[in-house]
């Protein structure tokens, strides 16, 4: 499948938006996450998210890091598809796949103004090495609201009974 996607970039690529925006006094904020079937819930969060700074970078896992972290029928989509549909939206700025376990590497490169994770998370949750990276170049930790009786686990069992009807 040959989906067109311009907000599709490569680390390199990201990092040289990165340098732009920061030359031009413009403020990144980064989230990652699977984002694997784009609901309700991660649209609220990335409007909120894209709020806090002039662009907004989305990290997604790597197909295999998917199936790592959610098991071997994740994601449901691919990367590429889920990039496609995260990029179709106003409020995302650009999609960055990363295929590492933690994208410590990933934030020291880009040293965003802001890292910004759902409400679900605390800084207690966040990974240490990531959380480490995030300090090191001095972005601002923000957990947005959480918006309850949105997930993707809950909609693929959702789907799963209305397809049994």
């Amino acid at each position: 499948m040959n989906l067109e996607n311009p907000k599709l970039l490569s680390l390199a690529t990201a990092v040289a938006g990165r340098k732009k925006m920061h030359s031009e006094g413009n403020s990144l904020v980064i989230t990652n996450g699977v984002f694997d079937l784009l609901h309700t819930g991660h649209i609220y969060y990335l409007k909120q998210a894209r709020a806090l700074g002039d662009a907004l970078y989305v990290l997604i896992n790597a197909d295999e890091s998917v199936r790592a972290l959610k098991g071997p029928s994740r994601p449901v989509q691919s990367e590429i598809e889920r990039a496609y549909a995260l990029g179709a939206l106003a409020c995302v700025d650009g999609v960055v796949v990363f295929r590492t376990p933690r994208l410590d590497a990933e934030i020291r490169a880009l040293s965003p103004d802001v890292y910004c994770k759902a409400g679900d998370y605390t800084l207690d949750k966040l990974d240490p090495t990531e959380r480490a990276a995030l300090e090191g170049v001095g972005a601002r930790i923000e957990f947005m609201p959480f918006l309850a009786g949105f997930s993707t686990t809950k909609l693929i069992e959702r789907i799963k009974v209305a397809g049994s009807l």
